[in-house]
């Protein structure tokens, strides 16, 4: 951020527009927003047994409001080894009533409250019956010749199945055993609990609410041996002709037929269980998982939270929340539904019977391709009105909202995202993440929200750094209202390191950077308000072709989306455009058959939600729906531009009546006459008033549409751009390997620039003048890591009044003695030392302090340096991890890396100065000790405690970090002052 620059003469014709600008300006200079719940982030709240008591639920949620996170989503999971009486059985009512103090306390501390609608995930419970649980589709096919009696039974017997996690919670030090006995085991010799021993099938009642040790038994999958129902038996001739037997099988399976003649194969479809389980679940949620195709299963479902619900006050519930579909992470599919041939006829059009042998064994044909598309596209829109349109319409009817993590599923996740009130996406992929804020912006949904920094590397080694990095990815992706993953409820006597989630960054008050968690926070709200303000201001409508993957024949029947682009899309135009749109600074968003229908146009922009883009661009493929073709046409006709990169689409999907859509969809194609333009490798097509452009070069094609790229991304800078009534507002974040000291084009042009820095809290003008065509050039100093708001405004001032500097000297070393001091942490507070320079305490003599995890301060007073008449630049040198700077009594920033610099103004300086940097490190070495000294602390039911890497599980398969060497921590030095000149750049 802070290296010299030449200053250069002002344009004597830019100088003379601003000053004419300047005098007709009336408006106040830009302001901060005021920040509110929903700009700051929030955080998913674990209920481990749901074993949480009204103190600590208080003491908890003061400590989440002090570190400025603005709400909780209260998740039910799995409980803590030795608190099992303590445990609260889900919507019982005593667990009512904690949700109804935590209402209470949330108004009280302004803090906004989420609810998953169930625990663990998916949505399923003991009160789910084998009628409403998941369903899969199991087939058997018998041969019969013409004329012969037909003998077989006709029935499936279920295999008995069963998967669980086998919770290793191991007698370790005797926190399981009762008082008075001796601990049977240690860390490296566990004793495992017997309850935990591994159990069959047979040791499973049905209903699995009748067993009663669900907590240790931690059931994934269970089936068991039963004879299924016959939901249809058909039968198909070599001669092509295809009959119905289903009602001509009796009760016992046998078949009263006489035989045609000629070869025959009879397909017969039973129902079976899937027998996914809650997974995680929590007391009082153990069990099936529902039938996601079934409006009747969710009603019988959602009718326990209606009774929980019946006698409390909720209204101040905000949101409740759906974790991601991972129905089908387990053996087998749910890929069937008590009603889906009448639903599948409905919507497809022909009795699906009829093409059984298509879809079960020939999907590799035409007519299996055809088949399997239909019954994808099925699978699909009943995910999407049975389950989502329901939960939404449930949602609605309690005076709340829904937030929805679509992903995994399989259907159009686009479709999913665009029916919630808040799409969440998570993971780390920007293009998985624009699925869910591309189906918000389209369908006008203010908050797009992540899932965020979950898992971002092992255990107790992310550091606020990181977390950074990880939300800056998601706002780059269009997120706009984060939630940490996550932080676990843990009373306040339970010994370092407290209850923890076997999946997460762990930010509860046992974290070291929780001094510094507050300051950050500020940061992500900063930047959330100018996010959620205004609207998208994206130029490319991405037409997404999921026929195309619902076409490809795969292991199974169903094909699941987690909105990345992964291998099998390799080389496929779709995913190459995706990348390259993102890599050369084309902003875009996705969107679906069904979002397209309700696009227009207006003034030769194609507008979706009021939102108006340049042009819809559509990616290679086979298939597109004739209506949809037919759309675009219409688009093209009222004034649209649309591009076809690669050949437009050859065939329509689906089954019914293709032949007469295929015609149909062919004499649409013929009405575009394409012709070769001025510009290589585009064809240009004109409709109506507007144009169909084709090409295999995407830039080229974007280029000749006059479509606008960000050419910041030259520099590897990343960026969001929206739109509000002064003009655009941008989020730049600076991730490449460089600072960044220049001009940056803007795409978009504006009379002035101002910008926000939401880490240090400055603002002011930019330096600015015009760009190429009708952008705009702003100049930018940017360490590694950091990030600005920039404010395009169609007024303004003539001059820079961001604080740009320039070093005006020789840094300046700040000399001992130093004083290390120890303020929070453990497993003890360590005794204060006195330094000649700072050091790492991790290089200190006695090797207590490699076992530190906590805060030390780093104080030590120096004289005013030499005058500087704009300040100076303190450089705190390496850190690990995170410091905050108190400078004279008064904290002055806070610094998280991966650069530590801090701007101070001269009056901040006296003639002797104190300078204390607070030091955070990462859990880890304490972590480290703990496992060297086989103390107790995986204590956890269900999942108890994976390690993210392979290298980190001991011989019980479970974390163990007492071969890790101690992490680096606190300041490896030099700390520096460099004077510093306020500079207004050349234009």
């Amino acid at each position: 951020m802070f290296t010299g620059y030449h200053l250069k003469g002002f344009r004597i014709q830019w100088m003379f527009l601003w000053l004419i600008l300047l005098s007709a300006c009336t408006q106040n200079e830009p302001q901060w927003p005021e920040i509110t719940q929903e700009n700051k982030p929030w955080t998913r709240w674990w209920w481990m047994g749901s074993a949480v008591n009204e103190n600590d639920l208080t003491r908890q949620m003061e400590l989440l409001s002090y570190a400025n996170l603005g709400g909780v989503e209260i998740t039910p999971i799995y409980g803590v080894g030795g608190y099992e009486d303590q445990f609260i059985d889900y919507l019982s009512p005593e667990w009512m009533e904690r949700l109804e103090h935590t209402l209470s306390e949330g108004e009280r501390l302004d803090l906004g409250i989420d609810m998953a609608t169930g625990t663990g995930w998916p949505f399923g419970g003991p009160w789910i019956t084998e009628n409403e649980a998941s369903k899969r589709l199991y087939y058997k096919t018998y041969q019969v010749i013409g004329g012969t009696q037909f003998s077989e039974n006709i029935s499936y017997i279920q295999e008995p199945y069963l998967r669980t996690i086998g919770s290793t919670i191991y007698e370790l030090h005797g926190f399981l055993k009762a008082e008075g006995e001796e601990p049977e085991g240690t860390a490296d010799q566990p004793q495992k609990n017997p309850a935990n021993d591994s159990v069959e099938i047979s040791e499973i009642r049905e209903p699995i609410r009748e067993n009663g040790n669900l907590q240790e038994l931690a059931i994934e999958q269970v089936r068991f041996e039963k004879q299924l129902e016959l939901r249809s038996l058909m039968g198909y001739s070599d001669s092509g002709d295809v009959v119905n037997l289903t009602r001509q099988v009796d009760e016992n399976g046998f078949l009263e037929w006489e035989t045609p003649p000629g070869n025959w194969t009879l397909y017969a479809v039973f129902e079976g269980w899937h027998g996914k389980m809650v997974e995680r679940a929590a007391p009082g949620g153990e069990g099936l998982v529902i039938d996601h195709f079934s409006e009747q299963a969710f009603n019988h479902y959602i009718a326990a939270f209606d009774s929980a619900f019946a006698d409390h006050d909720i209204q101040s519930l905000r949101s409740f929340f759906n974790d991601s579909y991972e129905v089908d992470d387990a053996e087998g599919e749910a890929n069937w539904t008590p009603d889906f041939f009448d639903e599948f006829e409905k919507k497809r059009g022909y009795d699906l019977r009829t093409y059984l042998p298509a879809l079960l064994e020939h999907s590799e044909t035409d007519t299996g391709a055809r088949v399997l598309t239909d019954y994808r596209e099925t699978i699909s829109d009943l995910l999407l009105e049975k389950f989502t349109y329901s939960w939404n319409s449930w949602a609605v009817e309690n005076g709340a909202i829904i937030r929805n993590q679509a992903h995994g599923s399989p259907a159009n996740l686009l479709d999913l995202y665009a029916a919630s009130d808040i799409p969440e996406t998570e993971g780390t992929d920007i293009i998985r993440a624009k699925m869910a804020s591309s189906a918000g912006n389209v369908s006008g949904k203010k908050l797009i929200s992540a899932e965020a920094a979950t898992w971002l590397g092992e255990h107790f080694s992310s550091s606020l750094s990181d977390v950074k990095r990880s939300v800056d990815r998601f706002f780059i992706s269009g997120i706009n209202h984060i939630f940490y993953h996550g932080t676990a409820y843990s009373p306040a006597d339970d010994e370092w390191p407290g209850w923890l989630f076997y999946a997460s960054v762990h930010f509860n008050d046992r974290n070291p950077f929780w001094n510094h968690f507050a300051d950050f926070n500020q940061y992500v709200a900063r930047v959330q308000s100018f996010l959620q303000s205004g609207q998208p201001n994206n130029d490319i409508l991405y037409y997404y072709p999921i026929h195309d993957q619902w076409a490809e024949p795969g292991a199974g029947l169903l094909r699941h989306f987690e909105g990345g682009m992964d291998e099998r899309l390799d080389g496929s135009f779709l995913k190459t455009g995706a990348e390259e749109m993102i890599e050369k600074g084309y902003s875009f968003d996705f969107i679906s058959d069904k979002q397209l229908h309700n696009v227009t146009v207006v003034n030769d922009k194609v507008e979706s939600s009021d939102l108006p883009y340049e042009t819809i661009l559509i990616p290679k493929s086979q298939f597109i729906p004739l209506d949809t073709f037919k759309k675009l046409v219409d688009l093209a006709e009222d004034g649209a531009t649309i591009i076809s990169y690669g050949s437009l689409p050859e065939r329509v999907p689906g089954l019914n009546n293709v032949d007469q859509r295929q015609k149909d969809l062919i004499d649409l194609k013929q009405q575009l006459q394409f012709a070769a333009t001025e510009q290589n490798h585009v064809e240009e097509a004109v409709i109506g008033e507007g144009r169909f452009l084709r090409g295999n070069e995407l830039e080229d094609l974007l280029q000749f549409a006059n479509i606008e790229r960000e050419p910041m991304v030259d520099q590897e800078l990343q960026f969001v751009r929206r739109s509000n009534g002064t003009g655009y507002i941008y989020f730049i974040t600076n991730w490449s390997d460089n600072k960044i000291d220049g001009w940056i084009p803007l795409s978009r042009k504006a009379n002035s620039v101002y910008i926000f820095d939401p880490t240090h809290e400055r603002n002011g003008y930019a330096a600015a003048r015009h760009g190429e065509g009708d952008g705009s050039e702003i100049y930018l100093q940017l360490d590694i890591g950091e990030s600005v708001i920039i404010q395009t405004l169609n007024y303004g001032s003539s001059s820079s009044t961001y604080p740009y500097v320039e070093f005006a000297g020789e840094p300046d070393p700040i000399t001992g003695p130093w004083i290390l001091r120890f303020i929070d942490g453990g497993p003890e507070l360590l005794p204060e030392q006195m330094l000649d320079h700072p050091v790492l305490w991790t290089e200190l003599d006695d090797e207590s302090y490699d076992n530190f995890s906590g805060t030390a301060q780093y104080r030590v007073m120096f004289d005013r340096p030499a005058e500087s008449e704009d300040g100076w630049i303190l450089n705190v040198g390496e850190v690990f991890e995170s410091a905050a700077v108190y400078l004279n009594g008064e904290r002055r920033g806070t610094l998280i890396g991966p650069e530590y610099n801090l701007y101070l103004l001269p009056d901040w300086l006296k003639e002797e100065n104190e300078l204390v940097i607070e030091v955070s490190n990462l859990m880890a070495n304490r972590m480290i000790w703990m496992d060297q000294q086989n103390m107790p602390w995986k204590k956890f039911y269900n999942v108890n405690f994976p390690s993210r890497l392979a290298e980190n599980r001991n011989e019980q398969g479970i974390f163990d970090a007492s071969d890790w060497a101690p992490r680096p921590s606190g300041i490896a030095g030099p700390i520096t002052l460099m004077p510093v000149n306020q500079v207004e750049p050349s234009q």
